[in-house]
């Protein structure tokens, strides 16, 4: 799993449009193992991202939940918090 690709069902507010389509380039480039496709690459790369980022939508769309909407910055404090004590501890590790 793509370490940048985060969830994006059960937010509010809402995933954006450009939220889905930023996991789909990442799912790409991840599975095509290239950051910039070569200029033969290229169209059948932004198809993907396209295609994935449009099935995606319609995944989230019509997925339903009971759970209360998650706070995106509620989350992302959570998320900083846990790099901090992981990267605090790998940096202890490596001094050790």
């Amino acid at each position: 799993m793509c370490r940048n690709i985060h969830t994006l069902h059960n937010f509010e507010p809402a995933t954006t449009d450009d939220e889905v389509h930023a996991a789909a380039l990442q799912f790409v480039r991840k599975v095509s193992g290239s950051t910039k496709p070569s200029k033969a690459n290229a169209e059948a790369f932004d198809r993907a991202v396209a295609e994935i980022a449009h099935v995606t939508r319609h995944l989230l769309d019509d997925l339903v939940t009971t759970a209360p909407p998650k706070n995106r910055d509620e989350e992302a404090a959570k998320a900083r918090e846990r790099a901090a004590r992981r990267y605090a501890t790998q940096a202890t590790a490596q001094i050790a």
